[in-house]
């Protein structure tokens, strides 16, 4: 038997998860399952910790040696709507769908205060494209309302809209399953099992229970009907899931089937610049010219060999890499701030780069550190360099128009269009 969990709620819900989300994913692969969603309450900020976590587990297992099958990742999140009795598990099934539903959340956050989000059915009906949709409603009550809220996703997206069904383990789940089923007959959206997990062992429970205490502002000894009812609502394993829909074989199928059409991972992502392109000059022939002349004013006297090093090494690694853009949009920031007399200064591991230095990002030269350039960037990271900048905090909001005057703010486009790129710490 196996089983896919696709419905999770890590701490990353404040006050209700009580585990993190890299322990759900350890545990997952503890339990033997095939897959695991993360589902936060309108967010995805719980999705890269999750990510990492997979990825060091796959890393530790090749260190051994071992095979083992991992739990594949499944990046999602729980959409709660202000005008449904119906709570929308959403999981991207590829990356176009992921920047669709970054957009989604993006448009509910806009609209709420700090910590919010407020979304309506209309807006999944508009940009909900290529996402799995799983109905959890507040009951399996086969109810008008219920009904013809699925009824109507499952006609704006057909084949791709399930009903959960989640354990509650009140000694009623034998009949709330078979309620589920007949309601999802009737809205014509198949039944998927769901464990709906708020922590990922039992031994969390005095936890989630300290978590309930806070969350409805009363002690512990007043917790009573919000307590609950037992260390269920843990990850469970498929033998678990098994005999809890023993009457339903067809629900636990479906998680798995569900899964594998959920194809994007974060591996999908990267960071994608501005092209940097001025007056028809490419972005590493300037990169080039801006950083011989600044090499020229940083040493009047000449470059010494190991200079002259250096900077070939460097532009070498970031033609190969393709950051000249990067480093060109920083460079551009920093020269604005310095020319309005905003004080700013480049901090970090880019003090160990000698084009950092020749543009004016960094004031101190990498050949006066003992630090290796490879902290900095390497071909092995796979990922862009670190440079932090330092403003000073009075002028910083003149910094950030010139970059919304010059690049551009977030574009207002419409929710079907896939977004080039959307990173999930956007809803943190």
């Amino acid at each position: 038997m196996s089983y896919a969990e696709l419905c999770t709620t890590t701490n990353f819900t404040f006050l209700t998860g009580a585990s993190h989300p890299e322990e759900f994913v350890t545990r997952a692969a503890d339990l033997g399952l095939a897959a695991i969603a993360i589902t936060d309450r309108n967010t995805l900020a719980g999705v890269v910790r999750a990510y990492s976590a997979r990825k060091e587990l796959h890393r530790s297992v090749q260190d051994q040696g071992r095979q083992i099958p991992l739990p594949q990742l499944i990046i999602g999140c729980r959409l709660v709507l202000r005008d449904s009795a119906v709570d929308w598990i959403a999981l991207p099934t590829d990356r176009a769908a992921y920047a669709r539903l970054s957009r989604l959340l993006t448009l509910g956050k806009r609209r709420a205060g700090k910590g919010k989000c407020h979304l309506d059915t209309a807006d999944l009906h508009a940009g909900c494209a290529g996402m799995i949709l799983i109905a959890l409603p507040e009951s399996p009550a086969n109810t008008q309302t219920v009904m013809s809220h699925i009824r109507a996703m499952a006609l704006v997206y057909p084949a791709h809209v399930y009903l959960g069904a989640a354990p509650r383990y009140d000694g009623q789940d034998r009949a709330r399953f078979a309620g589920c089923a007949r309601l999802a007959h009737k809205a014509a959206a198949p039944m998927v099992a769901v464990g709906d997990a708020l922590m990922h062992h039992g031994k969390r429970l005095p936890l989630a229970d300290v978590l309930t205490c806070m969350r409805e502002h009363i002690t512990i000894d007043e917790i009573g009907p919000h307590a609950q009812l037992n260390a269920e609502r843990r990850l469970k394993s498929p033998a678990d899931m098994a005999r809890l829909f023993a009457d339903h074989p067809a629900a636990l199928k479906r998680s798995l089937e569900i899964a594998t059409r959920c194809t994007f991972s974060l591996a999908e992502l990267s960071y994608e610049y501005p092209g940097e392109i001025s007056d028809g000059e490419r972005p590493h022939d300037r990169l080039i010219r801006l950083s011989h002349a600044g090499l020229a004013r940083r040493y009047p006297e000449g470059i010494t060999k190991r200079v002259a090093a250096l900077a070939t090494k460097e532009l070498a690694m970031v033609k190969d890499l393709g950051f000249a853009a990067y480093f060109l949009t920083v460079h551009d920031i920093v020269q604005f701030a310095r020319a309005q007399g905003i004080l700013c200064q480049g901090r970090g591991s880019a003090a160990n780069s000698i084009l950092c230095y020749a543009l004016g990002i960094t004031d101190v030269g990498p050949e006066v550190i003992t630090m290796v350039f490879e902290r900095f960037m390497s071909k092995y990271r796979g990922e862009p360099p670190d440079i932090d900048v330092d403003f000073e905090h009075e002028r910083r909001e003149e910094v950030i128009q010139h970059i919304y005057a010059k690049y551009g703010a977030s574009p207002r486009r419409s929710l079907r269009d896939g977004d080039p790129f959307s990173h999930p710490r956007r809803h943190s």
